[in-house]
């Protein structure tokens, strides 16, 4: 186990991990024609090809050969741990392959993420696509999400599934998960355990070939086309999407921001994005063993993309991870949503929303645990907050965003000192600002993105300090008034676009519960 002085080397070199490289466009004229054609983000099929002055706008994406994975074993990701039948889903597994290409930049990456790229050399890769799709294709409502799924940990994790898969299924969403990093298949020295796909499986996966990171990107672009049916296999059993919106998380939130600034321009292959609780910086356009181009410490999404993107994050990532050098104001393709009461990774992303199909009210309840199936032991308790719920209406308004071109709500900032460097708090201790949830304005915890310390990631999974009873009854008198209380914070949350009307109905029928667990009444 580790002390804090050890937690806190690793905050420095998460951070660093955070930060790669961003770029450009690929031809100044193409960047004027860019900005003269908002309306196509959100209804492209990703093929378009505009034509100024005889140069084409978007680059075509290259179309993949798709495989059946050998019969050997069943598909393998850290995920759920309830059969996808109960919510009416099935999982699919393919192989796909072809040749991807690199990047360069025409001119210095900038924190603007103005940054200029094109096409570099190829290399042959094979990777896999997990996809999770109605059993019924009628329930398909038309959106799939792709996530690049997360290596931080040494192998894959799909941390954007992990919090908002019940708004997927409930909605009628296909998710997929993408193995476009180099670790993910081949595994790496540091890895918490040697869960990659090759250590795994070696007979299901033995054959897949990642000629590394600086050809992640192409890699990820090349699944839309699979996705569209353009492909030797139809992966979508006959479901035709009307909308691909592309996520990662963390680390992979970071691929993401370098992705909007440098890739999105060049072949305006997705139709929206979700930047889920990343840092200040954005991944590298390339890497060993490449010659490295490298981002700058604080990048923000660039102010002309015309792609819609949602950024959802919590206290860890602001204060922690630095995100507030990266903070930016909202336009028409941009929002931020920061959530008060959250972290990093919390107890429903890393624990509970594993068994969750259904959203069930049992899983809004406030808890203390330090363990992560006694694999990865914290200091304290790690925190037990609204996140998951956030993301979820999050989800929805992104989808009506991309849809029909309606933006989400623009949300208040997390409340920061002079010298954006600690948090406000209010005389319970969570912090003020930011988005509001019955979590916090009508608080049966202390609920912090910040404080923890124990093991290994335990630094980003922030604590939970449960009220006791003396403190909940002189807050809430008794059952009926902490009911009420959270009732019309609910209320408050879902008038301000912050929280589904389904989530808070769960919420609130929780509540009695989660007073008599903490009071003994």
């Amino acid at each position: 186990m580790h002390g804090i002085s050890s937690s806190f080397s690793l905050v420095s070199s998460f951070r660093h991990a955070l930060r790669p490289p961003v770029l450009r466009q690929r031809l100044a004229v193409l960047c004027l024609a860019f900005l003269a054609l908002p309306c196509l983000q959100g209804c492209s099929d990703g093929n378009d090809t505009i034509s100024l002055d005889g140069e084409p706008e978007f680059l075509p994406v290259a179309v993949p050969t798709v495989q059946e994975p050998p019969a050997a074993g069943n598909p393998f990701l850290q995920q759920n741990t309830f059969d996808l039948s109960e919510a009416g889903y099935e999982a699919v597994e393919f192989f796909y392959e072809g040749n991807a290409t690199a990047f360069t930049s025409l001119s210095e990456l900038l924190g603007d993420g103005v940054w200029t790229v094109e096409p570099a050399e190829q290399a042959a890769y094979r990777s896999r696509i997990l996809i999770h799709r109605p059993s019924d294709p009628a329930r398909f409502n038309g959106t799939v999400h792709v996530e690049w799924l997360n290596v931080t940990a040494g192998f894959e994790t799909p941390p954007v599934w992990g919090a908002g898969h019940v708004e997927m299924y409930r909605e009628g969403q296909i998710w997929v998960g993408v193995s476009a990093q180099k670790i993910g298949v081949d595994g790496s020295a540091g890895a918490l355990a040697p869960l990659h796909l090759k250590g795994v499986n070696p007979a299901r996966y033995g054959s897949l070939l990642h000629p590394g990171d600086s050809f992640s990107y192409d890699m990820f672009s090349q699944v839309v086309p699979i996705l569209r049916g353009e492909a030797n296999v139809d992966v979508l059993a006959g479901m035709v999407p009307q909308r691909i919106i592309a996520s990662g998380q963390s680390q992979s939130g970071g691929r993401m921001v370098a992705y909007i600034n440098a890739v999105q321009p060049l072949y305006n292959a997705y139709d929206g994005f979700l930047v889920m609780t990343r840092g200040d910086g954005a991944a590298p356009l390339a890497q060993d063993p490449q010659v490295e181009i490298a981002a700058p410490e604080a990048v923000i999404v660039r102010e002309d993309n015309r792609t819609p993107v949602l950024t959802v994050q919590s206290e860890t990532d602001v204060t922690l991870l630095n995100y507030a050098a990266a903070r930016q104001d909202d336009n028409d393709f941009f929002r931020l949503w920061e959530v008060a009461g959250t972290s990093h990774s919390d107890y429903y992303g890393i624990v509970a929303g594993r068994n969750d199909a259904l959203g069930e009210p049992r899983f809004a309840a406030v808890v203390e645990e330090d363990t992560v199936f006694g694999f990865l032991q914290c200091d304290r308790p790690f925190n037990a907050g609204p996140f998951t719920y956030v993301l979820r209406a999050g989800l929805r308004a992104l989808d009506a965003w991309v849809r029909d071109a309606v933006a989400p709500p623009v949300a208040p900032r997390l409340d920061l000192n002079d010298s954006q460097t600690a948090y406000l708090t209010d005389s319970l201790g969570n912090v003020t600002g930011g988005i509001r949830t019955p979590y916090v304005d009508a608080a049966s915890a202390v609920l912090s993105g910040e404080g923890q310390t124990g093991g290994s990631f335990c630094f980003l999974f922030g604590t939970t300090s449960l009220f006791t009873a003396d403190q909940m009854a002189s807050l809430y008198v008794d059952e009926a008034g902490y009911v009420e209380a959270v009732a019309a914070a609910a209320d408050a949350a879902v008038s301000a676009g912050f929280l589904l009307p389904v989530d808070a109905e769960a919420i609130v029928a929780w509540a009695p519960q989660q007073w008599r667990a903490q009071t003994g009444q």
